[in-house]
């Protein structure tokens, strides 16, 4: 049997985001497999007895050292504990090591000892491997050449002085001595990663999949009533764990919604799931349903089924889980081409997909698919086709068993 360990800093979405979510239905379909999975993690929300914390009083001297590397724009390599790990018996058990992210969680300098012995997979979830700090680079192609003289320096996670040249040096010598195979969940971040620092490890490209059971088309009717939707009106959903954030282009939203023809707006109601949308939601005069974050998988698929169409205003995204879900269930997606969305986006099939930051083009993209029925349904119908036959949990579950198994 394969033993499997998972690290990244949460077990939740909540506080880890997609990449979080994506570990852990891994994991949970790795067990079922009969796949000997575990997570270690800095915080844990569930009660799973295979998801392991790590003790916070092995971290009594990193904080004394971040209040020195920190005001020097090095953000992780304070946290000399991460050198612990292998002493830990999750770690000394398992096979396989699967990291899904390590920034704010464990000190990169670690990684040529963490991975010495152990076969180990990274799944990149954002660009933070290939920079000199950010998450997500924008426009910015400086990470191809050794970054410095950053253009972003609050982007996630946000440095205090631009040593984001030493950063990309303090990498490049990282992974030249680390042991790693690269997945990445879409064409793009493949492209990217075949770029960058990591273009000398073997890099598999395996899409992020959902259950197709959870995440299915369910009687719109029943789910706007258990919502308090009214029948008669059209349903736009947007969702994100922060609804607020830069990156998630509330403001492209808003400014899309505000081009609407007002016959439309009238007819519309905005359903939101994500923390922090109160603000999205006082800022539009469309009446607005806000559901907070929304933990619970089943619930979810019943506000996407609910909705008629579904708008994802990113300005960057590794892969789109929420319009894969969104799919999944059903609904088409309206986006813009950035990142991972356009392997989701197939535009006249599953959705539109409008110019980056061209909010009046995807205000434009709204109003064509509410307002036609017909194309809206038979985009759906696709949707959850190729969700289906491409994204399945049951897919990216066997993808990543041959990848242990040719590791191993």
């Amino acid at each position: 049997m394969i033993k499997v360990l998972h690290l990244w800093h949460c077990d939740s979405p909540r506080f880890g985001g997609g990449g979080a979510a994506s570990m852990y239905r891994l994991h949970f379909d790795l067990r079922k497999a009969g796949i000997e999975s575990k997570i270690l993690c800095d915080h844990k929300t569930t009660q799973s007895t295979h998801v392991i914390k790590i003790p916070r009083w092995t971290k009594i001297l990193d904080w004394p050292i971040k209040l020195l590397t920190l005001p020097l724009g090095l953000n992780d390599i304070h946290r000399i504990s991460s050198f612990l790990i292998k002493c830990y018996d999750a770690y000394i058990q398992a096979e396989i090591l699967h990291f899904h992210g390590v920034h704010g969680f464990i000190n990169y300098l670690a990684l040529p000892a963490l991975t010495k012995s152990k076969s180990s997979v990274f799944t990149l979830h954002d660009m933070w491997c290939l920079t000199g700090h950010c998450a997500i680079s924008y426009d910015c192609d400086r990470w191809k050449i050794g970054c410095g003289n950053c253009p972003y320096p609050n982007a996630i996670p946000p440095v205090l002085r631009d040593a984001t040249h030493v950063e990309w040096k303090l990498k490049e010598e990282i992974y030249n001595n680390s042991n790693l195979i690269i997945v990445t969940p879409s064409k793009w971040l493949t492209e990217k990663a075949k770029q960058s620092l990591l273009s000398h490890f073997p890099i598999y490209h395996i899409p992020d999949g959902v259950d197709m059971e959870t995440f299915k088309p369910l009687d719109s009717v029943y789910c706007r009533s258990l919502l308090g939707i009214p029948q008669s009106k059209k349903v736009l959903m947007f969702a994100a764990v922060e609804l607020n954030q830069f990156n998630k282009g509330g403001d492209l939203l808003l400014a899309a919604l505000n081009s609407l023809p007002v016959s439309l707006k009238r007819e519309l109601l905005l359903l939101l799931l994500g923390n922090k949308g109160e603000a999205l939601a006082e800022a539009t005069d469309i009446h607005s349903i806000n559901l907070g974050y929304v933990n619970d998988d089943g619930l979810k698929a019943i506000a996407y089924s609910a909705a008629d169409l579904f708008v994802l205003p990113s300005r960057a995204e590794a892969f789109g889980l929420v319009a894969l879900e969104s799919m999944a269930c059903g609904t088409p997606v309206v986006s813009f081409r950035i990142g991972g969305l356009t392997d989701l986006i197939r535009p006249g099939i599953t959705g539109s997909l409008a110019e980056p930051e061209n909010a009046k083009e995807l205000s434009d993209n709204i109003t064509q698919l509410l307002r036609d029925q017909y194309l809206r349904e038979k985009m759906g119908h696709m949707s959850r086709e190729i969700a289906q036959n491409e994204f399945s949990s049951e897919l990216k579950t066997k993808r990543h068993i041959a990848l242990y198994n040719q590791i191993q």
